[in-house]
């Protein structure tokens, strides 16, 4: 569990150093995204890796598991850019309507993402054993909590009317 602790708080110092960084350097918003991401892939790879502690044999068995479900992930990321950038834009001019999409697009990729980590856990808990699937469960969990809350603080409430 110490383990999981420290790399939790590593990945949270990244995600914080990084847009500073990417300030200094006039980075453009977009490679500052893919910045961040690329840099959080490899930090979350390595944090489940030390985290679930496989054996080799496991491991093999884990790894295409997990490359599926992270690719299929990552579309569902680059929608999630794609419409912070969109409240960004409308953020002035708010209207009932637009919030109306954004919440209903919020929810449904919420939706997306929750499935594929569950037919994830699914397939590990087949392949593998529930034990590993829900130990990558509170893994997964606990990284994207982490990831969740240091986007919610990047981004003002809505206002109200």
């Amino acid at each position: 569990m110490k383990k999981i602790a420290f790399w939790a708080l590593a990945l949270a110092v990244v995600l914080v150093a990084f847009p500073a960084m990417a300030q200094e350097d006039q980075m453009t918003e977009d490679e500052i995204i893919e910045l961040v991401r690329s840099n959080i892939q490899k930090d979350k790879v390595a944090i489940i890796g030390s985290a679930m502690d496989f054996s080799s044999d496991e491991a093999g068995e884990f790894w295409p598991i997990y490359k599926g479900y992270e690719t299929d992930l990552v579309k569902v990321s680059e929608q999630r850019v794609a419409l912070i950038k969109d409240y960004a834009a409308n953020f002035e001019t708010m209207t009932d309507a637009k919030a109306k999409e954004l919440s209903e697009t919020a929810m449904g990729l919420e939706k997306q993402r929750l499935k594929l980590k569950h037919d994830c856990v699914e397939k590990l808990a087949s392949e593998m054993s529930p034990i590993i699937a829900t130990r990558f469960l509170q893994v997964e969990n606990q990284l994207n909590l982490i990831l969740d809350l240091q986007l919610a603080q990047q981004l003002p409430l809505i206002e109200k009317p």
